[in-house]
């Protein structure tokens, strides 16, 4: 297939690319560097992926980018959940409107398929149920959460006004080798690096809040079961299906590299919610997913590749 990712480049979308290469698909994405300024991208992925200069915001590069694809994958999101809200905005502007320019052009390209990341992590707000079904009620906290929301429904008012198919992955907290860790998102890979070089973890809140945590390799091979789905189901969550509170994440790390220096705890923040632990039973039934990797073997991946990352950063230099 010949596969647009749009946000390649990305923590998700790097493993995707990753995977879409490995299996043949022929696939081209946007990128501000030649080659990718990136640590996760295999070097055979780097050599078939087509890269295009440009930028998701810029239409006429989207244009460009989709003209004569097939299949796209849309991963990107210019804000994290933490500060979606200090500009309401201008998430709106930057994630909607943009998204609605892919959509737009994916019509015009003739695009067969668009694959959309949610998230299964605020679109639901505060649980009523648990494990959170897909069809549980929708009431983000947070702009993050809501603009997810308006682009889901805008996906299926293109596929009712134009014929735009596309399916949606709301997705757990995933986590793995090549996470940002200096980004304010991805609790486990910044627990780990901040415990590796001897840091406090700082918290919000008491610890008490649950997580639903997945490794990315296992968020891969969901994408890659949907993208083989012919069903009817639009919607489906990715997430292990278990939940842990920070306190439990925390011991887990400190049990598998050492004891944690010191935990900091912070006031806690008004769009955290409680609980979130996702219902793949869907997605188990229907995709025939299943986890791969325990939280703990996931977390030892980690280490080992932060570790790993470390140790070529100290070579190089």
């Amino acid at each position: 297939m010949k596969c647009v990712v749009l946000g390649g480049t990305g923590f998700i979308g790097s493993h995707l690319v990753n995977a879409l290469t490995e299996l043949g698909h022929e696939v081209t994405s946007l990128t501000r560097h030649t080659p990718p300024q990136n640590n996760i991208l295999s070097s055979a992925a780097m050599r078939k992926t087509s890269w295009q200069i440009g930028d998701y915001q810029n239409r006429e590069d989207v244009k460009k980018l989709l003209e004569g694809k097939e299949i796209c994958f849309h991963l990107i999101s210019s804000s994290l959940p933490s500060n979606s809200n200090k500009d309401p905005s201008w998430d709106v502007s930057t994630n909607i409107c943009n998204s609605l320019h892919v959509m737009e052009e994916a019509v015009a390209a003739g695009i067969k398929k668009v694959f959309f990341i949610s998230s299964g992590g605020t679109i639901y707000g505060e649980a009523q149920t648990l494990p959170i079904p897909e069809n549980h009620p929708l009431e983000p906290y947070c702009s993050y959460g809501v603009t997810k929301l308006a682009i889901e429904k805008y996906l299926a008012l293109f596929e009712r006004l134009h014929g735009l198919p596309y399916k949606i992955i709301r997705l757990a907290n995933p986590y793995g080798p090549g996470q940002d860790v200096n980004k304010a998102q991805g609790a486990i890979s910044v627990f780990i690096e901040r415990v590796r070089n001897n840091l406090p973890i700082e918290i919000w809140g008491d610890g008490s809040t649950v997580r639903d945590y997945i490794y990315i390799e296992d968020v891969i091979h969901g994408i890659m079961a949907l993208m083989e789905y012919q069903g009817p189901e639009k919607i489906f969550n990715l997430g292990s299906g278990e939940g842990k509170t920070l306190l439990e994440l925390i011991q887990e790390i400190s049990l598998s590299i050492k004891p944690v220096s010191d935990v900091v705890f912070l006031p806690a923040r008004q769009f955290d919610i409680h609980y979130n632990v996702l219902d793949i039973s869907k997605a188990q039934n229907l995709l025939g997913f299943k986890i791969n990797t325990s939280l703990k073997d996931g977390i030892r991946k980690t280490i080992a590749w932060q570790n790993a990352k470390q140790l070529k950063k100290v070579i190089d230099t």
